[in-house]
């Protein structure tokens, strides 16, 4: 009876054809009620597959009811009623989620983004503004204005409203690029953007060179689409330009990611010299630029250098924007810069995927921007966002001196905290969940950053802002002693 082998060349898993052979046996009478069934390992030898695959089948075997295990005396047969034995089965979903081609998120990031809806845990780590800062008067006047504008609200055509491509192009004129509105692609987020390029225009083992740490490694849109990612490390004015080029030739990369301005997560913002030179640079090699600049208008005391793209000769720049950073997430509102063949390609894979992004989001963005709300709450928002990072600095010169160095942002979210002292990042995580605070590792940007957080002002309000910063010490300071 154990003469028989799964058929490796078939389409139905090993486990299932074990699964079914071992159910024939116990139907055909061949094993027993009580009868005491050969080991896995034995099993696993005979059939010539890995001893996994037996224990998933007898798994759900005596999940069905057709086999026990107990402790000490193996498995045995334990029902062999038709009932059971004729019963409809459901399918075995865990498979089918194993199976499923995009990546699961880091478990720690998982752990983030369920924990962050817990109302008493203070957010030292979300990439969020803090509700308060929301301009619930100037939203409410929006939504009533496009409440009486509004005679439908069917689909946008594939790029996007053109109303709103057109508010987006006049817009970023002030930021130095010269936009036609046919070259904007209205998205739902920049994240949304980048899932874009990676199926659209990429080819499946293609490697994607990105500032070290980066926001993409906590992703897995590229590696989910069967891509590659490597690190280009940074100094303070920017990746450093040499290593891009010797990586690009190395590995034939096939586009570059960065975030120049208040980069996510270090809060670095690359210099007006080293932008100069990686735009050259990537015209010289042939090798294409995304953009990301969902940051660059909060900035503090003055703008930050002009987008690449501003001085991009070539097209060879996609240029990514947002509302979700400076306005709010729960519009889903973003663009796409780049030339017409390419921004009509991904249109169309748009369309495949959602056709088109909210028309009633579509329409408040158009008129935040037209109406000259959004710059009046820019200029807000960026007021209070230093307000709070200059709180972050403070706390963090009374508590962490000697401890840990830091940066100091000039816009954006983000402090990157470097300890001076290795700590496990999970130990770390986990203590400050214990204690009501939570934090962004730095090992989600990276595996190597082992000694770093990415600390963000701009969610928890300023009195928990610090009270967080010195808790957080705290634990540091204790898991330093250990």
């Amino acid at each position: 009876m154990l003469d028989w082998i799964p058929d490796k060349t078939s389409s139905v898993p090993l486990y299932i054809q074990i699964k079914e052979y071992i159910r024939t046996n116990i139907e055909n009478g061949r094993w027993t009620v009580g009868m005491k069934i050969p080991t896995q390992r034995y099993l696993a030898e005979k059939y010539g597959v890995n001893r996994s695959t037996v224990v998933t089948a007898i798994e759900e075997l005596i999940g069905e009811g057709l086999l026990e295990g107990k402790s000490g005396s193996g498995t045995r047969v334990a029902n062999n009623s038709w009932s059971l034995l004729s019963a409809l089965r459901p399918p075995n979903w865990s498979v089918y989620v194993d199976n499923g081609i995009h990546y699961p998120n880091l478990s720690t990031i998982q752990k983030i983004n369920q924990l962050e809806f817990q109302p008493h845990i203070q957010r030292l780590g979300t990439g969020e503004m803090s509700p308060s800062l929301f301009p619930s008067a100037m939203m409410k006047q929006i939504l009533q204005t496009v409440s009486q504008q509004v005679t439908s609200l069917g689909y946008e055509e594939p790029k996007g409203s053109l109303g709103l491509r057109k508010e987006i192009s006049r817009y970023l004129a002030t930021k130095g690029l010269n936009v036609d509105p046919s070259s904007v692609l209205i998205v739902s987020g920049a994240l949304q953007a980048i899932q874009l390029i990676a199926i659209g225009i990429l080819k499946k083992g293609s490697t994607i060179l990105h500032e070290r740490p980066s926001y993409l490694y906590s992703l897995h849109v590229f590696q989910s689409a069967g891509m590659n990612l490597q690190g280009i490390p940074m100094d303070s004015e920017g990746l450093d330009v040499k290593m891009m080029i010797g990586e690009r030739r190395k590995t034939n990369a096939a586009i570059l990611y960065t975030i120049p301005s208040f980069h996510n997560p270090t809060g670095l913002t690359m210099s007006q010299k080293r932008r100069t030179d990686i735009l050259n640079t990537c015209e010289r090699e042939s090798l294409p630029i995304i953009e990301d600049d969902v940051y660059g208008d909060l900035w503090f005391d003055s703008p930050a250098p002009l987008p690449l793209k501003s001085h991009d000769r070539t097209g060879q720049v996609l240029y990514l924007g947002s509302l979700s950073k400076t306005l709010s997430p729960g519009l889903r509102i973003g663009w796409l810069i780049g030339p017409e063949t390419v921004i009509d390609r991904l249109a169309d894979i748009k369309m495949q995927t959602d056709y088109g992004s909210s028309s009633i989001s579509q329409r408040a963005a158009e008129e935040w921007l037209a109406s000259g709300m959004y710059t009046i709450h820019l200029e807000r928002i960026r007021d209070e966002l230093k307000r709070r990072r200059d709180i972050a600095l403070n706390a963090l010169e009374k508590f962490f001196s000697g401890i840990a160095r830091w940066n100091t942002p000039t816009g954006g979210y983000y402090i990157w905290l470097e300890l001076t002292h290795s700590i496990s990042p999970t130990v770390l995580f986990e203590q400050c969940l214990h204690h009501g605070l939570l934090i962004n590792p730095g090992s989600i940007y990276g595996s190597y950053e082992t000694t770093t957080i990415r600390l963000s002002y701009s969610y928890v309000e300023p009195l928990d802002l610090q009270q967080g910063i010195m808790n957080l010490s705290h634990i540091v300071k204790e898991l330093i002693k250990q």
